[in-house]
């Protein structure tokens, strides 16, 4: 399916957008380990997230799910069940990789795959730490490309560096660390995103914090109520629309504003980005707030690799609004970038040359002359889920007719992207078979 759209003005409204995913991830996965029922309000509805519902699924966990609302019957102290065949994480890199810290420490053998993206992207990063704890996981290559064979047992606390800064890393590692003997320790280079820690925090393991290092000890964990914010990943696409459509002024309610993850709203507020943030309740296991974006001048910036990892998911986003900025815009240290769901570096520099961009590659990032009026074109997203929602966002900023190939993949994160800006007066939209 193709999706195409034309040049937007005017955005306005009030809009809330999906539940978090990578904390409903995290939700769903912690709820299995609890002793007792977690009903989690505001299941984010991507593909992804059902993804990692359809495996506990198959390892016998008792899912209830309703539009809005999942109910998790955790097995703790049961264990989970042997699975018949290979567990199909589709094309959750997140799903494959907690599950495979939070499998590590139980006693079954699980084959863990996915479809050709997620088998493409390699898991050495997990399997190293796990294995040093004592798990047994065998992959294709030396690489760790999936499907991975995951024999768990008995695992011992360790404490661990990761080279790079990854969330996912760091959170497989703590989830095998709850059913681990002893202390686990992950000391990381810079902050990532802290929801693991939140969560088994609020659900009621031993979570301490001492600079950039985290400690969690053995135990299981609590069913509880969780109420998931929106998702700031989600709604910076928005946000970056509102940001260059002319005369707009929109307000997204009730989105997360973990401080681990307002890395992007940071960026564009250097850029010269209108932005009025509203904090609800800081002191929540998850805070959340509104966001006010207003139609604003930007101007070019630079990106290092701690801005990088404080704003993963949306780098691709900061590229785009440097399209529109005035000056130079450079990202560095953004190789992570190159293992997502596809090389989301090239992706985006060819998506956005093809649209008149002044971009160019360079070993770790991009550099972006801004100030170039973007025209319509025919762009791939090669299957990932953020270069398809920004490329339409780069169409509504666009001279002419942008035309979005495989739009389907934006199912993966954010289903309705397309009506939600529709809702927001964008013009000029339209499915194509």
């Amino acid at each position: 399916m193709q999706a195409s759209f034309e040049k937007s003005e005017s955005l306005r409204g009030d809009i809330a957008v999906p539940g978090d995913k990578s904390i409903s991830h995290r939700a769903a996965i912690v709820g299995a380990l609890c002793r007792g029922s977690t009903t989690i309000r505001g299941y984010s509805p991507a593909a992804d997230c059902s993804s990692t519902c359809e495996v506990l699924l198959e390892l016998g966990v008792r899912i209830t799910r309703d539009p809005g609302w999942v109910i998790v019957e955790g097995r703790g102290g049961i264990g989970f069940k042997q699975p018949g065949g290979a567990l199909d994480a589709g094309n959750s890199g997140t799903t494959m990789r907690l599950l495979a810290g939070a499998l590590a420490a139980r006693p079954i053998t699980v084959t863990l795959t996915g479809d050709a993206s997620l088998r493409a992207r390699p898991m050495a990063r997990i399997i190293e730490p796990l294995n040093l704890m004592g798990a047994s996981i065998t992959a294709e290559d030396t690489e760790g490309h999936p499907p991975l064979e995951i024999r768990g047992g008995a695992l011992e606390g360790i404490e661990y560096s990761p080279e790079v800064a990854s969330a996912q890393v760091k959170s497989a590692i703590l989830l095998a660390g709850v059913g681990a003997s002893g202390r686990t320790v992950v000391h990381e280079k810079m902050p990532t995103r802290d929801h693991t820690e939140r969560m088994l925090r609020h659900m009621g393991i031993g979570v301490a914090k001492h600079g950039l290092s985290v400690e969690v000890g053995p135990g299981v964990p609590c069913g509880c109520y969780l109420d998931i914010p929106g998702d700031l990943s989600s709604a910076a696409f928005i946000i970056a629309a509102a940001l260059i459509c002319p005369g707009s002024d929109i307000t997204v309610r009730s989105v997360g504003l973990n401080p681990t993850r307002t890395g992007f709203l940071d960026l564009v507020r250097r850029m010269g980005a209108d932005i009025v943030v509203d904090v609800e309740d800081a002191g929540s296991w998850e805070p959340a707030g509104n966001i006010r974006v207003r139609q604003s001048p930007l101007k070019g910036i630079e990106m290092n690799g701690r801005d990088v990892a404080g704003a993963i998911d949306e780098v691709t986003l900061v590229a785009l609004l440097a399209t529109q900025a005035e000056g130079p815009t450079v990202i560095e240290g953004a190789t992570e970038l190159r293992h997502k769901e596809s090389d989301r570096i090239g992706g985006t520099i060819t998506g956005l040359s093809a649209m008149g961009a002044d971009i160019r590659e360079t070993e770790d990032g991009m550099v972006i002359e801004g100030g170039r009026a973007l025209t319509g074109a025919v762009v791939s997203p090669n299957g990932d889920h953020r270069l398809a929602m920004m490329f339409a966002v780069a169409g509504m900023a666009a001279g002419g007719r942008t035309v979005v190939r495989d739009w389907e993949c934006s199912e993966i994160s954010y289903p309705g992207f397309l009506e939600a800006l529709r809702g927001l007066g964008g013009t000029g939209m339209a499915f194509h078979g």
